[in-house]
């Protein structure tokens, strides 16, 4: 009979053994030192954590800390993921297809992107490597530009400096959705030995600046002709890739040289004037709005650090004013509206109701899809698509993605469209409140070191959902996890209240609870914004207070 010292020890030697046989493999010198240092401190503890699965492949593909072991973002970690990806589009008969690869800045992306393109072409595929840190929306051209049958982007996004992670798109250009992530991961789990995998030191291409090139042709498709270009910027890339992009498309516009923030304006994969490299974190904008305080220009615009993603700050009174991800995502679309742009309109649900308002306004289509621009690339006869974390898809026949560079383009169009007619894009703000009503939202973001947390709120929201909220009663609740009508399932949960709504759930991509909240204030008159503001502010922290109660945070 097994005591529990006995199967203890047992688990403590399979432990040792599965850290062995992976050390045994590790291509990689500075993991192999790291991993061989744990198993000679006999730090079980980390070594558990390290061993206790592998790192899931999802429909964000891999995301995780830079380490040794499978629960880490490693090479061994990415040849396997490679080759189920190669299994994959072999399977779908596209074994002699190209795949396009691209990556950031960020530690170790240039040896993923280099192992991804050797996995594909020992697996009789063709790959193709931009040819330097590029942003993530040039990967995402370059797969339809080139016929490419799917194309990977190395990349962590806005994560903290111990991330990478590794973005897998189909050949329409659109990142993957199920069943196609499952079908992959099935392949990865395939795999056993890395020496199974051949890995040739050459044969894949390295491309040229014609892409890029290509890709900077197809910005000027977002401007109208003979708009105004006027509206002078200060920039920040946020330590990423954005910046050479960028003011290559802003010259091209003939917009005046944006001012950059010399402190994050080369890519530096530590990030070191920031806790994390995401316009919407705290303190991520000061050095950008000391830097416009100082050139005073029309609007400060930043990319996060593969440029998919714009923030838009504007003068504010005497000081500068983030705007929300809503409020770019409604400026947006009022002025592709008002260019007389035709097609859908669509956001993800956790985005605000006002961008269907314009639309049905315009009489357009609109169609709400699930988080991620995985889904709202793929809406029907798609013309327009954001999503409220700064994402904007300006030119869905260009990018089927985000694009952190178009956005910025177009919304400097616009900001000089109404600098030369004495207004601002808070005047623009203010119009659609007029003619809306005031749509005003806001988050309340858990962020957790024990995944736990945000299961057991999940938890406590489904068995006892809230009747009322901030004094309003809660008129329908829905489980997404269930699906709906026009939404397939997702782990998430909709509160619909009076002229209020709050989605709930797991972030898909950082260790996050991400509760999205917006309430809704009829506006007659301009004069009556102000106390509209007032109000809205008021019930959006009451029902903050009372959701973060209800899920026991």
């Amino acid at each position: 009979m097994q005591t529990a010292d006995t199967a203890e020890s047992a688990d403590r030697a399979a432990l040792f053994a599965r850290a062995r046989a992976w050390l045994a493999e590790d291509p990689d010198a500075e993991t192999r030192d790291e991993l061989a240092k744990l198993i000679e401190a006999e730090d079980v503890a980390e070594l558990a954590a390290r061993f206790s699965g592998m790192l899931q492949f999802g429909t964000a593909g891999l995301r995780g800390e830079l380490g040794a072991g499978p629960q880490r973002m490693n090479r061994a970690v990415v040849i396997r993921a490679a080759a189920g990806l190669a299994a994959y589009l072999r399977g779908k008969g596209q074994g002699d297809g190209l795949v396009v690869v691209g990556y950031d800045a960020r530690h170790k992306s240039a040896d993923f992107a280099r192992d991804t393109a050797a996995v594909m072409v020992g697996a009789g595929l063709r790959a193709a490597v931009l040819p330097r840190p590029l942003p993530t929306p040039v990967l995402a051209f370059a797969i339809r530009h080139l016929g490419a049958v799917a194309g990977v982007e190395v990349t962590a996004s806005h994560n903290p400096p111990r991330d990478n992670g590794y973005k897998v798109y189909l050949g329409d250009g659109s990142q993957i959705v199920p069943p196609a992530d499952a079908e992959i991961a099935a392949e990865i789990d395939a795999v056993h030995a890395l020496a199974d995998v051949p890995r040739p030191d050459a044969g894949w291409e390295i491309l040229g600046d014609e892409v890029l090139d290509a890709y900077l042709a197809r910005t000027d498709a977002v401007l109208a002709s003979g708009s105004p270009r006027t509206a002078r910027v200060v920039y920040t890339a946020m330590h990423g890739v954005g910046k050479d992009t960028l003011l290559a498309a802003f010259a091209r516009a003939g917009f005046p040289e944006p001012v950059l923030v010399p402190e994050q304006a080369e890519p530096d994969p530590d990030f070191p004037t920031v806790a994390f490299p995401n316009p919407e974190e705290p303190g991520a904008m000061d050095l950008s709005f000391a830097t416009a305080r100082a050139a005073r220009p029309d609007l400060v615009i930043a990319n996060d650090p593969d440029a998919d993603r714009c923030a838009v700050a504007v003068p504010d009174g005497a000081d500068w004013r983030m705007l929300r991800g809503d409020e770019v995502g409604a400026l947006l679309a009022a002025h592709l509206v008002r260019r007389g742009a035709r097609g859908t309109f669509a956001e993800s649900i956790v985005s605000s109701s006002l961008l269907g308002r314009i639309a049905d306004a315009a009489g357009l289509p609109y169609e709400e899809t699930l988080t991620g621009f995985k889904w709202i690339a793929r809406v029907e006869g798609l013309r327009y698509g954001y999503e409220e974390a700064l994402g904007y898809c300006v030119d869905p026949e260009g990018v089927r993605d985000k694009d952190g560079i178009t956005a910025a383009l177009l919304i400097t169009e616009l900001a000089s469209e109404l600098k030369e007619a004495g207004r601002s894009l808070l005047d623009l703000l203010d119009d659609l409140a007029v003619a809306h009503g005031l749509h005003a939202t806001d988050q309340l973001s858990v962020r957790v070191e024990d995944l736990g947390v945000i299961g057991a709120a999940m938890r406590a929201l489904r068995e006892r959902p809230p009747g009322t909220l901030a004094d309003l009663p809660v008129t329908l609740t829905e489980d997404l996890s269930r699906g709906t009508a026009t939404l397939p399932p997702t782990d998430g949960l909709r509160y619909t209240l009076p002229n209020a709504r709050i989605i709930v759930r797991p972030s898909g991509t950082e260790p996050k609870l991400k509760c999205y909240l917006e309430v809704v204030v009829p506006v007659a008159t301009r004069g009556d914004l102000p106390a509209a503001r007032d109000r809205a502010t008021e019930r959006l922290a009451a029902l903050k207070r009372d959701l973060a109660s209800a899920a026991g945070l």
